[in-house]
């Protein structure tokens, strides 16, 4: 549960879950305020750096690639955190299955905040720093999903684990209670009436997190 540079190197943790059809996915982004991220392109690269330079809006600024069961992400996007594309919350998804428990296709993402750029120590072009907190990012993706009205159940799955000194492919530190948050979502230009109902987690899940947020409390 966790992806990998280019180079092999461990990456960012799956932390998000999306279940329903590629034109769900993009809706529900869509009505939450996310863009599509560009891809890495030698022009996007230069847009990027005079959006961070100049504090000039670049909406959809490309992310790195990452790799997850051998493939690159079949969607990223974006949701600037200011004017510039230097902070900014961002997640890479995967689809995993065409049809899952539910007969909807089932998508795997990595979620984190960027809070700065940086050139990548492995191939020179320009990155960000991740915040270490990935829950907190993981948490307000899917309520942000789910404040757009385009969620019907949010329920958790086992993920990368509970780690408290995590690496990213660039080196950067993250700790994480290490659970998946799925989400159902609507079909793509329907309204949910209501908040998701959340599916709670098992006892002992429930303790293992309490166990958790105490402990990267104290660290």
């Amino acid at each position: 549960m966790v992806t990998a540079t280019a180079q092999g190197i461990p990456g960012d943790a799956i932390n998000v879950g999306l279940v329903g059809a590629r034109g769900d996915v993009v809706s529900a982004f869509h009505a939450a305020g996310w863009y599509p991220a560009d891809p890495v392109t030698l022009r996007t690269s230069f847009e990027i750096i005079g959006s961070v330079l100049l504090d000039r809006s670049y909406k959809n600024a490309p992310v790195s690639p990452l790799y997850f069961d051998g493939r690159p992400e079949d969607l990223a996007f974006e949701k600037p955190a200011g004017t510039s594309a230097d902070r900014r919350q961002h997640v890479r998804l995967w689809l995993v299955l065409q049809s899952g428990a539910d007969g909807g296709p089932v998508w795997l993402g990595s979620a984190s905040f960027d809070s700065g750029v940086t050139l990548s120590r492995d191939t020179g072009q320009v990155t960000h720093k991740i915040a270490p907190n990935i829950d907190e990012e993981r948490n307000r993706l899917i309520e942000g999903l789910d404040n757009a009205r385009t969620v019907l159940s949010i329920s958790q799955v086992r993920g990368v684990g509970p780690t408290l000194n995590g690496r990213n492919g660039e080196g950067d530190p993250y700790y994480t209670d290490g659970e998946i948050w799925v989400a159902t979502l609507i079909s793509a230009g329907q309204k949910a009436p209501d908040p998701a109902k959340i599916t709670s987690a098992p006892a002992l899940i429930q303790m293992k997190d309490m166990m958790f947020a105490w402990s990267s409390f104290l660290k």
